[in-house]
């Protein structure tokens, strides 16, 4: 077996590690200890998230309105992948994908929450009154400066999974078979 053979049969390997049993234990774990350590707040507030996000918001303070931060939200959530991805799954996995699909969503909703809690509780305003939040900032500044080697991995990581990866190549792929389909 050849250099390429060996890279093959790693890559094959680790494609299983990542994502095979041990990321769906982490996924359903994660998110049955937020659903349950956060009170089922998917179900319990449910109508107030609905109010919120028609809530007219003009005189409000802040750069972005309710509705402008969920759907900046959503945008970052769902993506054409999550399109493609849940024709593709029922094709493949038939009804029992759907069944997978809305439990993940649902345990999902809880980890989103979380993310988004973090990253309004550890933002930073810097001098031109601009607001910065996300992961790298709530990685450093909530797990300490200790961590700040984690946020820049984690910031790395993230450009690159999305000039790389999930963010442009569905996209891209999309475009040029809607082309070639078309010509």
């Amino acid at each position: 077996m050849g250099i390429f053979g060996r890279i093959d049969t790693f890559i094959t390997w680790f494609d299983g590690v990542v994502w095979g049993l041990p990321l769906i234990i982490l996924i359903l774990v994660t998110g049955i200890f937020l659903t349950v350590r956060l009170g089922l707040l998917q179900v319990r507030y449910l109508g107030k998230a609905l109010k919120f996000m028609v809530k007219n918001e003009e005189d409000g303070h802040g750069e972005v309105t309710s509705f402008g931060a969920l759907c900046t939200a959503l945008s970052a959530t769902i993506g054409t992948g999550n399109i493609v991805g849940v024709a593709t799954a029922i094709s493949a996995g038939g009804p029992g994908a759907l069944f997978w699909m809305i439990l993940t969503a649902f345990l999902g909703m809880a980890t989103k929450y979380s993310e988004g809690l973090l990253a309004v509780k550890y933002r930073t305003i810097d001098e031109d009154g601009h607001v910065l939040g996300g992961p790298f900032y709530y990685i450093e500044n909530g797990m300490g400066v200790k961590f700040r080697w984690l946020a820049k991995i984690f910031a790395f990581f993230g450009a690159g999974v999305g000039l790389f990866g999930i963010g442009t190549f569905t996209q891209v792929n999309g475009i040029s078979s809607a082309v070639r389909n078309f010509f």
